[in-house]
């Protein structure tokens, strides 16, 4: 079994910054990238970027492009979520996930989920 494990949450004042952290644990799976959501109260899970193992390449949602990056170790073991220059509306449960194929926008393309991390963003 496959377990993910996000930290780095909090409170933090509009244009502050926050990086997250996905721990990935259990028996060794290879993953063909990791992606994070975040899901704010009454609205549904949403796509925040995702990176690929094999060319590192990562992709980002319009609403974050430019403020929020991904990096992570060589297996994709560690991911992070860098956010900058929050707003309030990034205020949500953010979510890391796991593919161990094709990997993209949508929920369904990701097997494994940690059980997510609280970002406010106070003005």
């Amino acid at each position: 079994q496959v377990q993910l494990v996000e930290s780095g949450g909090g409170l933090v004042q509009a244009g502050g910054s926050l990086r997250l952290s996905c721990a990935a644990s259990g028996r060794t799976f290879n993953s063909a990238g990791m992606g994070w959501f975040r899901q704010a109260p009454g609205k549904e899970r949403e796509f925040v970027g995702f990176i690929r193992r094999n060319d590192r390449y990562t992709y980002y949602a319009d609403s974050v492009k430019g403020r929020f990056s991904i990096s992570g170790d060589n297996a994709l073991n560690t991911v992070y979520l860098q956010m900058r220059s929050l707003k309030p509306e990034d205020t949500a449960v953010y979510f890391c996930a796991a593919g161990t194929g094709v990997v993209g926008t949508e929920p369904a393309m990701y097997e494994y989920w940690g059980q997510g991390t609280q970002v406010t963003v106070s003005s």
